[in-house]
């Protein structure tokens, strides 16, 4: 009697209790399967090329890489294209074509090289790494990019005056890209150029170390052509050529915290080649060291061409032994004879130059060389400081159709 009188009291509670528990306000169901799921599928899906077969034993690994590529660009969850670390891969001439689905990540971990056989590129001597049609991609990992360029130095006519002047294969290209990501990754010894901004949107690049010897040929480290929202931070440029190369239908470009050289500065241009119309705006270059370069920051156009380089700021650079540390020049020139002289030119106006300091090792630390139906316009030179290395010999601003305003110590002046 007892014994039947507790288990009713027991079940009772026990009914009361899972009433709560379901239809209670407070007391929601736990469901640690399904959360559990959740979480897990935030979780990356790794996409390793060693998988689809990548050797990395000096062997062509292209289709591997390839296979590895087209799942991870069609898989609906966030995907890891991985190149796993302490490994190099080498490869042919790749693309990798978008669209694909989105959070795509590739992680560079190791190392990829080019291929030593110039008769692989024979399709494309142009491109040797595309990335092309992607939206919110990123490329990270802290690996390295090599061109296995010197193949193809020794075969440039700027080396070898007996070779035909032919391109080269860009080591890594972005085309057509939105919302990208480059970050931390190293680029050396590329075929031609370092690395490519092509008709892309939104692009933030960070901590990149791209170098090349001094003397190899045409190796621009970043180059930027038709692209908008572009933003470069922190990074390191040693090259052969321009450090950066800003050129036709860019806009709203920052490059800030760069260190550069050796190579030839940082470019606006050239502009107007072969008569033209290029257009180039709203640009800032911030916070940069500059180095043993042939110039510092530059502007240069072909004459006869037409367009403009408009709202430009060269602002807290310091210079260290460079050649040309401000230069524009709208009569640019890069053979051994005069090039004509042609009424048309592309149209510098609205330039900032500010708290620039450092050396020169010419006597020319500035030099405006603008042209005579276009003169530059609304140039502005506040508190710049150039003096000359080592302190041996003069300096001097040499200043041709500019019209020019200074602000607070500069040093030298134009005349």
């Amino acid at each position: 009697m007892h014994l039947h009188k507790h288990l009713v009291i027991l079940l009772t509670i026990l009914g009361s209790t899972l009433s709560c528990s379901s239809y209670g306000t407070h007391h929601q169901p736990i469901k640690p399967t399904r959360n559990l799921l959740a979480r897990a599928s935030l979780k990356p899906w790794p996409v390793n090329v060693d998988h689809y077969g990548a050797m990395a034993n000096g062997t062509d690994d292209s289709d591997a890489f390839r296979e590895a590529w087209r799942s991870a660009c069609s898989s609906s969850k966030g995907t890891e294209f991985v190149v796993p670390k302490n490994k190099v891969y080498h490869l042919k001439p790749i693309k990798f074509s978008g669209p694909c689905n989105p959070n795509l990540k590739v992680k560079i971990y190791g190392t990829i090289k080019a291929s030593s056989h110039r008769s692989d590129y024979e399709k494309d001597r142009r491109h040797w790494i595309v990335f092309e049609d992607l939206e919110d991609l990123t490329v990270e990992g802290g690996g390295t990019i090599n061109g296995n360029g010197r193949i193809w130095w020794i075969k440039s006519c700027k080396v070898d005056e007996t070779q035909p002047c032919i391109g080269a294969p860009t080591a890594v290209s972005f085309r057509n890209c939105t919302r990208l990501r480059v970050n931390n990754i190293r680029i050396k010894n590329p075929q031609q150029m370092h690395l490519t901004f092509q008709n892309s949107i939104n692009v933030r690049a960070s901590n990149l170390r791209i170098i090349a010897p001094a003397n190899s040929p045409n190796t621009d480290g970043i180059h930027i052509t038709a692209s908008q929202n572009v933003q470069v931070f922190n990074s390191l440029v040693k090259t052969g050529d321009d450090c950066v190369s800003i050129v036709d239908g860019s806009r709203n470009i920052v490059v800030r915290k760069l260190t550069c050289g050796p190579g030839h500065g940082i470019s606006i241009g050239s502009l107007g080649k072969n008569n033209s119309e290029d257009k180039v705006s709203n640009i800032l270059v911030d916070k940069a060291i500059i180095s043993n370069t042939t110039n510092g920051v530059r502007i240069k156009s072909w004459q006869g061409g037409s367009g403009y380089a408009r709202n430009i700021k060269f602002q807290n650079i310091v210079m260290h032994n460079v050649t040309n540390p401000i230069i524009v020049d709208q009569n640019y020139c890069d053979r051994k004879e005069e090039c004509p002289e042609q009424k048309s030119a592309v149209q510098m106006q609205n330039v900032v130059y500010r708290n620039i300091k450092g050396t020169s090792n010419s006597e020319v630390a500035i030099n405006f060389d603008c042209s005579k139906t276009f003169p530059c316009q609304a140039i502005l030179l506040e508190n710049i400081d150039l003096n000359r290395q080592g302190n041996e010999g003069d300096m001097k601003a040499s200043c041709s159709n500019v019209r020019l305003t200074t602000r607070g110590k500069v040093t030298p002046r134009c005349k």
